[in-house]
């Protein structure tokens, strides 16, 4: 009977401690989670509501519901499906070249040779500067003349312009910066994903002579596909949304060709003073971030 109350005992301060310690940590998330719900929840359920008003920055007190006519409006408007069409194809184009050329470079600062600790230090630099920095650089790069592409290309005899102003090559300039700002991240996390496998595998694979390629395709490849994935979905995610790179570059022009949907969202809401039809766009963004991570994350999972 002795040892039976000693046990019963055992069992109640166990429980005790561990619902004290329960209690404890609920009181360290539970803070934390009533800011994050001030900072992003209202927000977006905000966001969400003013997509089915009228409401203009003039008087955001004077709000109007009007269902779904935003977005008939909105499917009728130019301007958003040329800022979709460039919203896409920039985010495309942007995040594939910046994975492949932060694979090839995470290749590179992978390999154990003198002075590598220096270069993987050097190549973070486009990645830790400024954005309102790179985007000077570039206009600089690109002036008609003394910017440096001008000046060898006016020596080579060839033409020179202001780049930045020509609907041609504008569009490409921003993708270029992009990518210049984010393969570096892209090279460091994938070198981490690739420090982490263990040479057994590949001395494995050697002497079961597999090739340099073939231990890449079946080795490297699916160790840093997790990896891999989450960066895509980051800077998917991050490019769609990016204001800055095209509005203190080219702000959204020269004649809308380089319009996306971030900047038309800023110059309907604070050039224009039409927060609902903004907001109604912003909603849309939303969905399809929403969608695009749901299926890709899917598609993953299944592979």
């Amino acid at each position: 009977m002795a040892a039976e109350k000693r046990s019963n005992s055992t069992y109640v301060e166990e429980f005790n401690s561990l619902l004290k310690e329960t209690w404890l940590g609920y009181a360290f998330v539970i803070p934390t989670t009533i800011v994050l719900l001030l900072i992003v929840l209202y927000p977006t359920l905000r966001g969400v509501t003013m997509a089915f008003q009228e409401l203009s920055l003039l008087q955001p007190n004077q709000a109007e519901f009007v269902g779904l006519r935003n977005f008939s409006e909105m499917a009728a408007d130019p301007t958003f499906w040329m800022s979709l069409k460039n919203s896409v194809l920039l985010t495309t184009l942007a995040v594939s070249l910046e994975y492949l050329f932060g694979l090839g470079l995470a290749l590179v600062l992978k390999q154990k040779v003198p002075g590598i600790k220096l270069f993987r230090n050097v190549a973070m630099v486009t990645w830790v500067l400024p954005v309102i920095v790179m985007v000077i650089i570039f206009r600089w790069l690109v002036q008609p003349d003394f910017g440096l592409l001008n000046v060898i290309l006016g020596s080579l005899g060839l033409p020179t312009t202001y780049w930045f102003g020509s609907p041609t090559w504008a569009f490409p300039l921003i993708v270029l910066m992009h990518v210049w700002r984010n393969t570096p991240f892209f090279a460091i996390a994938l070198m981490a994903s690739m420090q982490s496998i263990p040479e057994s595998y590949y001395e494995a694979a050697s002497m079961d002579g597999a090739s340099k390629l073939q231990q890449f395709r079946y080795i490297t490849l699916p160790n840093i596909s997790y990896v891999s994935m989450i960066m895509i979905v980051l800077h998917v995610i991050f490019t769609l949304n990016n204001f800055d790179i095209v509005f203190l570059s080219t702000g959204g022009g020269p004649l809308g060709s380089t319009e996306v949907l971030a900047t038309y969202v800023y110059s309907l809401a604070f050039d224009k003073y039409m927060l609902g039809y903004a907001a109604s766009i912003g909603l849309v963004m939303l969905v399809l971030l929403m969608a695009f991570t749901v299926v890709y994350v899917k598609i993953e999972d299944v592979d």
